[in-house]
């Protein structure tokens, strides 16, 4: 036995008239078109696939971080970027 529960929606004025429209065109109810239409929004939720891992370029040239820079703090990086001393 199928459950039903009765709620309220608000939809804009020219998508309800729109949506009459076409559930009457296909002999439907209302109800049955936004039933069908939430049914395919959740079921390409579903689908969507993982996008692919994207591998960073690794620079193995030499150098490194200028003197007295601390990369694992990032408040004294915003203070030199900033220009403060």
């Amino acid at each position: 036995m199928s459950r039903h529960m009765r709620t309220t929606v608000r939809l804009d004025d020219a998508l309800l008239e729109q949506a009459k429209r076409e559930a009457a065109q296909r002999g439907e109810t209302l109800t049955s078109l936004i039933e069908l239409g939430l049914r395919l929004v959740l079921a390409q939720s579903k689908e969507t696939k993982p996008r692919p891992r994207v591998k960073l370029p690794v620079c193995h040239a030499g150098g490194g971080t200028l003197p007295g820079i601390d990369l694992n703090n990032s408040a004294a990086l915003w203070d030199i970027l900033d220009g403060v001393e």
